[in-house]
């Protein structure tokens, strides 16, 4: 009892250390914390500290499965811990179990709306699927300056650099959205700099090969988000070169992004018939074919394209 104790003090101090330092390089981005890991762990008794840290090791050892059910007996015993909540939506997104994922962040944002870590976790999970907060159904009062601080950050923190930027420009003048602002004008200018020198680099190895060609365009065009573009590039491509994979996951990605769910599961599903020992593409393919059937509401389609996606490439 006691070594679970201090395990969970330890990963709460740690938590808690994390807060402080990221507070320190953006002063009013995130909540202070004041109060010390003890003081945490004297709000539960020692059956829920118990399972809590059994949860958080199971967790680390990718065990999920048994991970998710000692969270959920915490949670019986602690209906309202947000931080039983938060644990449980990282854990079945380790899972790829994203729906459920989603209902208990959603669950721990809605109790602490201003809190950044629950915001920077929904925010990941979204990525995770291809989509963003206007996908999904959520209470939060983004005219809340602290919250809309919270998006724009965690945005920065998982390179979505435009969608950073849209956020800060509806923020009033502060030093946090200059500084911020600054750190997002430098992050986007290294990333066109290597998008540059990677043209530059590949150019000779592309001349002579129109469909590399057309595919390196396709992936600078993916990055900088510009859709619009790779859907009229890549629908051209599939007529000149109707058996190239990687033009049909360009396509479909570009209508899911554009909204087109239906349009781009008919694509993305017919190209899948020309995949052959790509699993980096495959799994493209699988995670753009689970976000397009999660936006039309066929959680069952979602999660059959989820769990073919192989770990690791």
């Amino acid at each position: 009892m006691k070594k679970s104790c201090f395990v969970i003090g330890v990963y709460v101090a740690c938590l808690l250390t994390g807060l402080k330092s990221l507070a320190q390089n953006n002063n009013d981005s995130i909540p202070q914390v004041e109060e010390s890991a003890e003081v945490f762990l004297g709000d539960y008794t020692d059956r829920f500290q118990e399972l809590f840290f059994d949860g958080l090791r199971q967790k680390s050892i990718e065990n999920y499965d048994r991970a998710i059910n000692l969270f959920l007996e915490a949670k019986q015993l602690q209906p309202n811990s947000n931080v039983i909540n938060h644990e449980l939506g990282k854990v079945y997104a380790l899972d790829k179990s994203f729906v459920k994922a989603q209902e208990f962040i959603l669950e721990a944002l809605t109790n602490e709306p201003e809190n950044y870590w629950y915001l920077y976790s929904l925010v990941e999970l979204l990525n995770a699927q291809n989509t963003n907060l206007d996908g999904i159904d959520h209470n939060l009062n983004l005219d809340n300056e602290k919250i809309r601080k919270n998006l724009a950050l965690a945005y920065y923190n998982l390179s979505s650099y435009t969608l950073a930027k849209e956020q800060l420009e509806k923020l009033t003048n502060s030093d946090f959205k200059n500084n911020l602002a600054v750190k997002i004008d430098d992050a986007l200018r290294r990333r066109q700099d290597n998008v540059q020198k990677t043209f530059s680099s590949t150019v000779v190895r592309q001349q002579g090969n129109p469909v590399s060609s057309i595919q390196f365009n396709l992936e600078q065009q993916i990055k900088m988000e510009n859709y619009g573009i790779v859907a009229l590039r890549a629908a051209s491509a599939l007529e000149s070169y109707p058996l190239q994979p990687y033009f049909y996951y360009a396509y479909g990605l570009a209508l899911h992004k554009k909204d087109k769910n239906y349009q781009a599961i008919e694509v993305l599903e017919g190209g899948l018939d020309y995949l052959f020992d790509d699993i980096k593409l495959a799994n493209k393919f699988y995670n753009t074919l689970a976000a397009a059937y999660t936006a039309m509401q066929n959680p069952t389609k979602a999660n059959y394209y989820r769990n073919k996606i192989r770990p690791g490439f």
